[in-house]
């Protein structure tokens, strides 16, 4: 593996990423190559890349997990932004960095987004067609999220709360971060919180399982307006034509991923989609539980296989012909 920052002239901060390679790499050959997204709040540390990434890594491909824009290793201030329309360009300049590697076949590039990520990848790839097949694993819409469950179903209180912050912030305030999980699982059930994925959430970025300094699950509310009036899926219908493999759990919670699941299926424009079930597992279990991510990458890898080809180097092939 090797950690990167880059930046290209249209960016005014660097984006870090994990570069995974697979087994006997050799940067003279051409590979096929996926890029990893993290889930909200998330950092490359966490399931996109040392569980997602790993694995496909494994089976042949580069694989380039990156911290969005003002999360993780990534520039960008302030810090713990969910910026969807930042995050949709965060992937496209990171195909940009992907096609001047020389080990990268740059007709050869897929996404995987996790969680946010997915929803974010979604995104990206009706507008990037530089991507040629699309992942997910429990992926959301994010605006819908900010629209319903993130804002108790009141979204324009929510955005009136967000206005009166940023005038404070722009006159002098400090920027509100504010944590977006309970500090335990018992004082979140403390607090009279039952709902599954934030629970399990709390369990998976609250503990050692899934912690990490970068992955703090924080958010300034002040810069979240953008994200109450983004959607995801908007153009599915038309620009939406890329192969789809999305993963859900059937385990449904507040996130809301099995039924996002569900609906860009049916929406997508994509001729070759497939919706995966893993009956009887949760959100946070596609995470990093060995049975659930398992089902995952049955799935993954050979669609990856199938839409950007095997992982043997082209040079090579070339070479021997």
């Amino acid at each position: 593996m090797e950690t990167v920052k880059f930046r290209n002239p249209n960016m005014y901060w660097d984006i870090a990423a994990d570069i995974h390679f697979p087994p006997d790499f050799d940067a003279s050959n051409s590979y096929p190559t996926i890029i990893s997204a993290h889930p909200i709040g998330s950092c490359k540390e966490q399931t996109s890349g040392n569980v997602y990434g790993t694995a496909l890594a494994d089976a042949g491909f580069v694989v380039i997990a990156f911290d969005r824009s003002f999360q993780g290793s990534s520039g960008g201030e302030p810090r713990s932004i969910e910026d969807p329309v930042q995050a949709v360009e965060d992937f496209r300049r990171v195909v940009d960095y992907a096609v001047t590697l020389p080990y990268v076949d740059a007709d050869r590039i897929g996404v995987l987004g996790i969680c946010g990520g997915g929803g974010y990848a979604i995104n990206a790839t009706m507008i990037e067609r530089r991507i040629k097949a699309l992942g997910t694993v429990t992926g959301a819409n994010y605006g819908r999220l900010m629209r319903g469950n993130f804002s108790n179903l009141q979204p324009i209180a929510a955005l009136e709360e967000m206005a009166k912050q940023r005038t404070a912030e722009m006159r002098g305030a400090e920027v509100k971060v504010d944590d977006l999980l309970p500090p335990s699982v018992e004082a979140g059930k403390e607090a009279g919180l039952t709902d599954r994925d934030i629970l399990e959430a709390t369990d998976y970025y609250r503990t050692p399982r899934g912690q990490r300094p970068n992955g703090l699950n924080r958010s300034a509310p002040s810069h979240q307006a953008a994200a109450v009036g983004w959607d995801a899926f908007n153009l599915a219908e038309v620009l939406m034509t890329q192969p789809m493999c999305i993963v859900v759990g059937d385990k449904p919670g507040a996130f809301g991923a099995y039924r996002d699941g569900c609906e860009i299926i049916e929406r997508a424009a994509s001729t070759e989609k497939e919706l995966v079930v893993a009956e009887g597992w949760s959100h946070y279990d596609l995470y990093d539980q060995p049975e659930p991510v398992k089902i995952a990458l049955d799935k993954l890898i050979p669609f990856y296989r199938k839409h950007l080809g095997e992982g043997v180097a082209n040079k090579q092939v070339s070479a021997a012909e």
